[in-house]
């Protein structure tokens, strides 16, 4: 679905290019997909989306469908602007950009949703399956 809405957004065919973690053996990129999934939405669904809805509550006086929006948008820029950060950072193409856009939107509703469990898991088994197909 994330394929489907990235390409539609940039009326591009959608492709998958995944490059294989670092050169790492095949059980690190497990634990490394497992992890990475689990402390990226501890990170911005948890602390993130849930502290500017709550923010928002709070401060502006929205009710929970509001700032819940508000929350999901800003939480997947920060998600995707994540990725290019730091010397681990991904090069920067807008492609990838909105891929993870558009995956933050699907995972921060999840988590409004859903829960931190299931989107952690949803996420977190994502990477692995990334992983196993490379």
């Amino acid at each position: 679905m994330v394929f489907t809405l990235t390409g539609l957004v940039l009326r591009l065919v959608p492709a998958l290019s995944v490059t294989p973690i670092g050169g790492l053996a095949l059980p690190t990129q497990l634990m490394v997909s497992l992890g990475a999934g689990i402390y990226e939405e501890l990170l911005f669904r948890v602390l993130i989306v849930a502290g500017l809805a709550a923010l928002a509550r709070r401060s502006f006086g929205w009710s929970r469908g509001p700032a819940g929006a508000f929350a999901v948008i800003i939480g997947a820029l920060l998600f995707s602007a994540f990725h290019y950060v730091g010397p681990y950072g991904d090069p920067f193409t807008v492609g990838s950009f909105v891929f993870r856009l558009i995956a933050g939107v699907l995972f921060s509703a999840m988590y409004l949703i859903r829960g931190f469990g299931i989107t952690a898991w949803t996420h977190a088994l994502y990477d692995v399956f990334l992983s196993l197909i490379t």
